[in-house]
């Protein structure tokens, strides 16, 4: 074969090679046109069909995948959808029509949807990199980072976003959310009243505002923000209980039993910490109002579901005797004024007689003096006494405070009974003073022989 037909073969090859990228380079611009005009009319399959069969001679088409994965988008395939951008990503290129900025913000979007958070992380700090005066990008990547578990790296984020822009409510709220979580609540405060200022609908706000101004003891201000809380169906039980323990709180146990009431029936799950808690309190509140009988069958079902739940066994037990002694059950659960007649009757048993009388917390203190004595002329000595009705152990400050009473009035003798029991302080604190302590085996010994 002579070297002039060898030329004209290589230069015929080249000429067609030519040809070809120069054919491709016009022809492909005028596909990606033409598919792009198809997705825009939300022409999805077609697309995805015809964008497959160009994939096939040109894999590397960063465009191409770019149209497919939103063809799939548009058509409700998401899974398929980023399985396409992946592949950009791996190619790590852009063009003028697959522009960088959309496509890390559609990826990302995919990323958090399909819960692969960390991927989501890298795409949004990506993102931030490029556009660092972008609030969302932050705030964004303060949730992801919320969501993995990294609060406190997510507070910075947030703290930046309302730097950016300082209307950005929901910001202001997360940041809040995570300051009050980490023990500061003077700047959670500040966050979580900027959150409902800007957006006076976001009623997680006002619960967890409800919550700090609660445990600052302002109550008025937390009813209020718990009762906006309301409002919000997920919130709702968690914001009465919070009420009613406000009004717990305030010694108002008559306004802290219907707010607890309506929680009990505003939580679905009934077997659940939420539930739980919102019994306990409304027994509670029975218990204080000497409401036994509803106290204990709140105790009871609580226990029913979850024995180990608080102190609900111990409750119990304390309480036991109601079903087989009336009048323990009667000293337990009386009125105040057939309260303090039960006292006096318990008193006369002792041999004394009541000289002055007044209402302590939980139960009556009253001073007492002897009837008579076995000489005739020895001087007969008062003596302070409290009855309590409480069933919490009686501790040593308790038995101080009466000590204390004593000097104040000059009195050298002193008696507690109570229905419950008393801790070892507090019987070490009494052996070496003139104080008696009586628990409630001695005071059902005294109800026994009391004329009632």
């Amino acid at each position: 074969m002579s070297s002039f037909v060898i030329l004209i073969i290589i230069l015929g090859t080249v000429f067609g090679i030519l040809t070809f990228f120069i054919v491709k380079s016009f022809i492909s611009p005028r596909r990606i046109e033409t598919l792009n005009e198809l997705l825009k009319k939300k022409r999805y399959t077609q697309v995805v069909r015809t964008a497959k069969r160009l994939l096939v001679n040109d894999p590397h088409s960063i465009d191409l995948h770019y149209l497919l994965g939103m063809a799939y988008l548009g058509d409700g395939k998401a899974e398929l959808a980023l399985m396409e951008l992946k592949k950009i990503n791996q190619i790590g290129q852009f063009t003028n029509f697959c522009r960088e900025i959309p496509f890390r913000k559609q990826i990302a979007e995919l990323y958090t949807r399909f819960n692969q958070i960390d991927e989501a992380l890298k795409e949004y700090l990506l993102l931030i990199k490029a556009q660092p005066d972008e609030a969302v990008y932050y705030y964004t990547a303060g949730e992801l980072l919320e969501a993995r578990g990294s609060g406190t790296k997510a507070v910075s984020f947030f703290m930046k976003t309302v730097e950016l822009d300082k209307n950005f409510a929901d910001a202001h709220y997360k940041l809040g959310l995570l300051l009050y979580l980490n023990k500061k609540p003077m700047e959670a405060r500040n966050e979580l009243e900027k959150a409902v200022k800007l957006k006076p609908d976001n009623y997680p706000a006002y619960f967890y505002l409800g919550k700090l101004l609660k445990e600052s003891h302002d109550y008025a201000g937390a009813l209020k923000a718990l009762e906006k809380a309301q409002r919000s169906p997920e919130f709702k039980g968690r914001a009465l209980i919070e009420r009613g323990i406000c009004y717990m709180s305030m010694n108002n146990y008559d306004r802290a039993i219907p707010e607890l009431e309506r929680a009990l029936k505003n939580v679905a799950d009934k077997t659940g910490n939420e539930y739980m808690y919102g019994g306990y309190f409304l027994a509670y509140c029975y218990e204080k109002l000497r409401k036994l009988d509803r106290a204990i069958e709140i105790w009871e079902r609580i226990y029913a579901k979850k024995p180990g739940f608080k102190d609900v066994a111990e409750k119990l037990s304390q309480y036991q005797e109601l079903s087989s002694d009336d009048r323990m059950k009667d000293y337990l659960t009386a009125k105040k004024e057939d309260f303090i007649d039960i006292c006096r009757a318990a008193v006369k048993v002792m041999n004394l007689t009541v000289q002055d009388l007044c209402e302590i917390p939980n139960g009556c203190e009253l001073t007492a003096m002897e009837i008579n004595t076995k000489w005739r002329n020895a001087r007969k000595m008062p003596k302070l006494i409290q009855f309590l009705r409480v069933s919490d152990v009686i501790d040593q400050s308790t038995v101080r405070n009466l000590h204390e009473k004593m000097k104040k009035k000059n009195l050298t003798r002193g008696i507690i009974v109570t229905s419950s029991t008393f801790s070892r302080t507090a019987y070490a604190y009494a052996d070496i003073r003139p104080i008696d302590l009586l628990d409630k085996n001695r005071l059902t010994e005294l109800l026994k022989k009391a004329d009632l």
